[in-house]
């Protein structure tokens, strides 16, 4: 019996991530029609039918170019990065909520801290083992820049967490059938898309391919099969956070349609703040992340506390009276 439900959760995670690749591959295919439209030009639109095999069409470009690998590079280190990139933002995914539950465990919000945070390591393998100042000076800046945000974005995560009492992913579905957490926590739930656009390293926080001397960031070394993979990674971890964003404060339900609908929405929101928004300076980014979300997001964070303990106190007395 244990053999089986094995073989059963090792198939249903493969069924997923193989979803998950396919619908990277149509969010670059939104992405591209969407910032065609806002710049007034058609996006792709020859490659069949309104362009919907332009993706895959791209993808067998890119993984039957010659792979280069530079001279004075790590290569053992420079040839894993974009592997564990691609393997630690597909492996968020196995948190995902299943209605047959899968691998839905009660410490879900932990172990996406825990793997969020490791991405940044290869991020910065990336960027150390191609031997490239442009690829260093990439890394580097991405690797600031999430690391940054990460600290206040945890303490958000905790005042949303304080008003469930729970690490699971899906107590966050119970407690929103009534009201959604958008309206009880409207200043939170901003800052909370803010910090997902920084840990994705989106626009306008994209200050790894920010200036004209850092070319690409610390992807620039790479090309065929491994860039895409760290092109995958990306996107991946967009639709991820587009999830999450709906699990988290859009009250979203599994049974429904509705919720995919709420993922494509929030994915688009990411396009839509990218072709609107022109890039911030590094400093002000700094600014943000250290002097403004931080000390907001603790304040908010003593305040939910007083009120979910309040709360649970008066609770108890109503019990026990």
């Amino acid at each position: 019996m244990m053999f089986k439900e094995l073989m059963l959760m090792l198939i249903s995670s493969l069924i997923l991530f193989i979803c998950v690749l396919v619908g990277v591959a149509f969010l670059t295919l939104m992405e591209r029609k969407v910032l065609g439209y806002i710049h007034m030009r058609k996006g792709p639109n020859k490659v069949s039918f309104l362009g919907l095999l332009q993706p895959f069409s791209d993808a067998v470009k890119l993984f039957s170019k010659e792979q280069t690998y530079p001279l004075m590079s790590n290569l053992m280190l420079y040839m894993v990065a974009p592997v564990m990139n691609l393997f630690m933002s597909l492996l968020l995914w196995s948190m995902m909520p299943f209605v047959s539950v899968n691998l839905s465990f009660n410490l879900s919000i932990l172990f996406f801290l825990c793997v969020s945070s490791l991405g940044v390591y290869s991020i910065m393998l990336a960027g150390w083992s191609s031997n490239s100042n442009y690829a260093m000076l990439g890394s580097m800046r991405s690797v600031a820049q999430t690391i940054s945000y990460e600290v206040s974005m945890v303490l958000i995560l905790l005042s949303f967490l304080v008003l469930i009492w729970s690490y699971s992913v899906e107590d966050f579905i119970k407690y929103q059938e009534n009201i959604w957490f958008m309206f009880l926590m409207m200043p939170l739930s901003v800052m909370w898309l803010v910090s997902s656009l920084a840990e994705t390293n989106r626009s306008p926080f994209d200050f790894a391919e920010g200036e004209s001397e850092l070319v690409s960031g610390f992807n620039v070394e790479y090309s065929s099969g491994d860039f895409a993979m760290i092109f995958l990674a990306e996107y991946s971890s967009i639709l991820f956070m587009s999830m999450l964003c709906s699990v988290m404060f859009l009250g979203a339900s599994l049974e429904n349609f509705i919720f995919f609908l709420k993922v494509v929405i929030m994915s688009f929101i990411w396009i839509w703040i990218r072709g609107t928004l022109p890039r911030y300076r590094y400093d002000k980014l700094m600014y943000l992340a250290w002097k403004s979300y931080l000390p907001v997001s603790l304040n908010m964070l003593m305040f939910y506390l007083s009120l979910s303990v309040n709360s649970s106190f008066v609770l108890v007395n109503k019990i026990f009276s």
